[in-house]
């Protein structure tokens, strides 16, 4: 399976809708997305950061014709569908 590169934020940067679409999503990670999965069928997983779900970062998905889990779907602090971020909470909490 392969992987995307890694994103790095600028820690002075201010995350909002605008920089996550136009940094993290459309010069970071769409570019890796779209040439792994070239003609599969892949939905973007998020999660309720207010980048993530401002009504501009929706508007940016269906015109990118990006398929994503609305907002109001995903159930929250769910392990199940969010693995990435509870496997790295728990290799923190084991360092701890």
């Amino acid at each position: 399976m392969e992987k995307t590169r890694v994103v790095f934020v600028d820690p002075e940067a201010k995350v909002n809708s605008s920089h996550y679409c136009n940094i993290v999503l459309e010069k970071g990670l769409l570019p890796d997305i779209r040439a792994i999965c070239r003609h599969y069928r892949w939905r973007l997983q998020q999660d309720g950061a207010p980048a993530h779900t401002a009504r501009t970062t929706m508007d940016y998905l269906k015109k990118e014709n990006i398929n994503f889990i609305e907002p109001h779907m995903w159930p929250p602090n769910s392990p199940v569908i969010n693995p990435v971020d509870y496997a790295i909470l728990g290799a923190l909490q084991q360092r701890v």
